[in-house]
Formats: C-alpha cells, structure tokens, sequence
C-alpha cells in the first residue's frame, strides 16, 4: 500500500511537471499560428519602406534642433478668450491641431523593426534584418538623421511649457525597436557595429532617463505614467544588459506600482477618475503586464509576486477580464473617446495566458482584433508585435 500511493503520488508529480510546459508549448503554436499572417503582411510591407526619422519634419514651436523628438501635449486647447495665450486643458480630448509628426515616424519606425523582427523570428530569412538595420542605423547612428538620447521638448504645451517629464510616455514606441534587436541581435547576421551603436544610443538615453529632473518627474508619477517608465526602463535596460536597472525596476515595481496604483479588487483607481477609463485601465495593466513579462525569471517571477494584502498582476488580470469578454458589462462610466475602438488583443491577456497557462484568457486574446487601425489605439499598444516578446 505505502509502495502504490508512493507510485500515484510520483505520477502526480510527474503529470505536474509536464504539463505546464506542454501546455505552454500548445499555446505559443497557437498565437504563432493566428498572428503568422499578420506578420507576414505587416513585413512585406516593412521591405519596401525606405528609413524616415524625425528630421524629415520640423515644428516651428518646437524649441530644440532638428534631431531633437517634439511633440505636444493632447488635452491642451486654445484659449477661446485669448487665442494667442497660453493653451487650456481638456481632459481627454485630443487636439487634432497639435503637433503629432515626430510621434507618428516613431510608431512607423516602431511597427517596421517589430514586423521585421517577428518575420525573422518565424523564418530566420536575413533580409529581414538587412532591412532592420538601415532603419536603426538612420535613427540612432547617422548624424544627420539620428535622434538625440532625451526628451527635452515632449509633450510641450503652447505658453506653459517648452517640455515636460510627461512626454517621456512617448518613447513606450521605442520598445519593440529594442526587443526587436535583442531578437534579431543573436543571428550572425546582425550588422555588429551597428548593434552596438543602438545599444550605445539606448545606455545614453536611459542614463537621461534616470538622472534628468523630467526622468525623475515620470518616474514618481502615480499613475499610467510611473508605470510605463518603469516598462520602458526595464526594456531598455534588458537590451544593454544594465543588471543594476532591471533589479531597481523590479523593486520598484513590487513596492510601489502595485502597492500604490492597484486596489484590492484589482482596479485602479487612479485610472478609473478619469475620462477614458475603460481605456487607461486596459493600457496600464497592459503596461504592467508587460513589465512581468520582461523582468521575470527564476530567482524572481513577478507572475507570482503578491503584496502582503495581496495584490498582483493575477488579480489585475481577472478584474478586468469579464469587461474584456463583454465590455457592455462596464459598470464605469464610458470613455469620452475612442470607446468603440477597444478592447483589442493586448499583452495582459496573451502575457497572462502563458504565465498561468490559462485557456480561457488565450481564448479571448485569440478573439480580439490584432490588427487595429485607429492611431490612437495603435499609440497605445506599445506592444503590437507579441511574437518577439515570447522567450
């Protein structure tokens, strides 16, 4: 008798055991499965596109040079009363007359290197890389083409502000620029110099990130904001090897984000006051499940980490899942703009699936739209290209 529950319970242990990854494995046939298409069309497409930087457009109010990113702030109006003075605010309603150029060649930028990424990543072809490198090397390497490595003039707002710390939210589209070399960096056929010049570009970039007053400003916001500086932090970081930034990041991440933004229920509060709460609420889990995504390993699975009262991205997760499968359910108020756009198939939902090997919420992410047009929903889905994020 001790001999045969001695054998059930080995069986047990060894069905555990295998399960888990064979589900995984199951899982990842099926996205590569759904999203090969996409990618496949989305690269076709990144093959012909010649490199564009922000240098091919220039804002009259914009107070940096030609290499330095502009953009302006979206809720910002004019004065009715006094056109020609300081902008007024209007939450959540964007003003289509702002500047918006600079983030747009950064989105296309961020959908070329991903599409070529992914496309690599499912053939190994090398002309996807080729193609890569000419757009990485105009923006992060050629002198009259290249970026500068900080933010000083994003987001500014007409008689307020020249930039601000806010506007470092606009380089969340630089991620998969990043993810996308890590990815595409392991073939032999990766230029290496001009691996190594982005790699150069991005530790520039995060040391502004980390020491500038706007950096520290973004960082300590309490909203969307921290979270998505943590993201992007934790990105960059990953792709320069920074041990010391991905561990702070982590630590931050567990004693503040969850802690402060996340509610026992597994909302956030902060992103509920506001006009688009639907939304702000998809793309800070996004966010935060993203940071899960690129942090986690074995001596530190944030997929598993709770907080004391037990807060986690698991529970995040389930509290938005039902609104996710049936958004009439909301019991918000809805967004003042683009409620009609949303849900889509986001990374909390794919990321969430894996990490917890749960069918269910594969099967709605398989559900969701993977291909959205709307600017402000591809804006806000930094990642868009999950493929390239899947180890």
């Amino acid at each position: 008798m001790i001999k045969l529950n001695y054998l059930k319970i080995l069986a047990c242990l060894l069905l555990t055991a295998w399960h888990a990854p064979a589900a995984k494995s199951d899982f990842k046939r099926q996205v590569e499965s759904t999203l090969r298409p996409y990618i496949l069309h989305e690269a076709a497409w990144a093959l012909t596109q010649q490199p564009l930087t922000i240098t091919s457009e220039k804002c009259a109010r914009s107070m940096g040079s030609k290499n330095d990113f502009y953009s302006e702030g979206d809720y910002w109006w004019p004065d009715p009363a006094n056109p020609d003075g300081p902008y007024l605010q209007k939450d959540g309603l964007t003003n289509p007359a702002n500047f918006t150029a600079h983030r747009l060649l950064m989105i296309r930028f961020s959908r070329i290197v991903g599409a070529l990424a992914s496309a690599y990543k499912l053939t190994h072809d090398v002309k996807y890389i080729k193609q890569a490198e000419k757009h990485i090397k105009a923006w992060f390497a050629d002198s009259d083409t290249r970026m500068n490595p900080n933010l000083l003039y994003a987001q500014a707002i007409k008689g307020v502000a020249t930039g601000r710390g806010i506007g470092i939210i606009d380089t969340i589209q630089l991620m998969e620029v990043a993810q996308g070399m890590l990815v595409m960096g392991e073939s032999p056929g990766f230029d290496k110099d001009i691996l190594a010049g982005a790699k150069a570009w991005f530790k520039q970039y995060l040391d502004w990130l980390t020491t500038h007053k706007y950096g520290k400003d973004e960082m300590n916001a309490k909203n969307n904001h921290g979270t998505c500086w943590v993201m992007q932090v934790a990105c960059f970081a990953r792709f320069v090897g920074d041990k010391k930034l991905l561990k702070f990041c982590s630590n931050r991440y567990k004693n503040v984000l969850l802690p402060a933004q996340m509610a026992a229920d597994g909302s956030f509060p902060l992103e509920l006051k506001r006009t688009k709460p639907y939304g702000y609420s998809i793309f800070n889990l996004d966010a935060m499940a993203t940071i899960c995504n690129v942090l986690s390993g074995k001596q530190d699975n944030l997929w598993l980490y709770e907080t004391p009262d037990g807060r986690s991205i698991k529970e995040g997760i389930k509290f938005l899942y039902p609104f996710l499968t049936d958004k009439n359910k909301w019991p918000y108020p809805k967004d003042v703009m683009y409620w009609d756009n949303w849900p889509v198939a986001g990374p909390a939902l794919l990321f969430g699936a894996m990490s917890y090997h749960n069918p269910l919420w594969l099967k709605t992410w398989l559900s969701l739209n993977h291909d959205p047009r709307e600017p402000e929903i591809i804006r806000n889905m930094p990642v868009r290209h999950p493929l390239i994020w899947l180890n």
